[in-house]
């Protein structure tokens, strides 16, 4: 039995690196110590059915990489939205929150407890949740403007930890959102030892 379970929910148009950053990030933080489980996860096939008995979708990222859900989205203690494509009108964020179930799933997982946490435009996706009304929040620069008009008092940091909700800026930010995490929930050690073993350099500001 672990302490943590953490899902990252992907849908068609994710940034590869702000799933796939964190996802290598937390899960290296199992290895070290950290009891903790991290599932790729996606809303599956949409049905009328309830969404745990939906069929898992093989995922299509904005580069093209075509990843296969782990399962259908459940009751994590952690939620990590990935951002990409807000500028595009097709698929990604735009798509998921004009077109998609993902923000009322993502409402849904905070109400029931989970700590949610976005990288990069995916703030977005939590913004139309009606999680980031005049709270602290950071997300890439190409959406930092649309994050104001939806109610979020905006931060410059790299990472913001405001509780229940952790917002990280652009793409590479995502990988210092989840060390964060790793430190806040398992011990500075745990996070210093992954970011030793990845070689990353932890920048920028984490305002908590």
């Amino acid at each position: 039995m672990v302490d943590m379970t953490a899902e990252i929910v992907l849908f068609d148009g994710f940034d590869e690196l702000d799933a796939i950053g964190p996802y290598e990030v937390l899960e290296n933080g199992a290895q070290a110590g950290a009891s903790l489980e991290t599932r790729l996860v996606s809303l599956g096939k949409q049905t009328d059915g309830p969404l745990e008995e939906q069929t898992d979708a093989l995922v299509t990222a904005s580069h093209g990489l075509r990843v296969e859900s782990e399962g259908t989205l459940g009751e994590p203690d952690l939620l990590l939205v990935p951002g990409g494509g807000w500028t595009s009108e097709d698929d990604g964020v735009r798509a998921a929150v004009e077109d998609s179930p993902l923000p009322a799933a993502v409402e849904e997982r905070h109400a029931a407890g989970a700590t949610v946490a976005s990288v990069c435009t995916g703030a977005m996706v939590l913004a139309e949740a009606g999680l980031l009304e005049n709270r602290l929040a950071t997300t890439h620069a190409v959406a930092r403007d649309d994050l104001e008009a939806a109610g979020a008092d905006l931060a410059t940091a790299r990472v913001v930890d405001d509780g229940d909700i952790l917002t990280a800026g652009g793409v590479t930010s995502g990988i210092d959102l989840a060390l964060w995490l790793l430190e806040r929930e398992f011990g500075a050690d745990v996070a210093e030892a992954v970011a030793t073993e990845m070689e990353h350099e932890r920048r920028g500001e984490v305002v908590a």
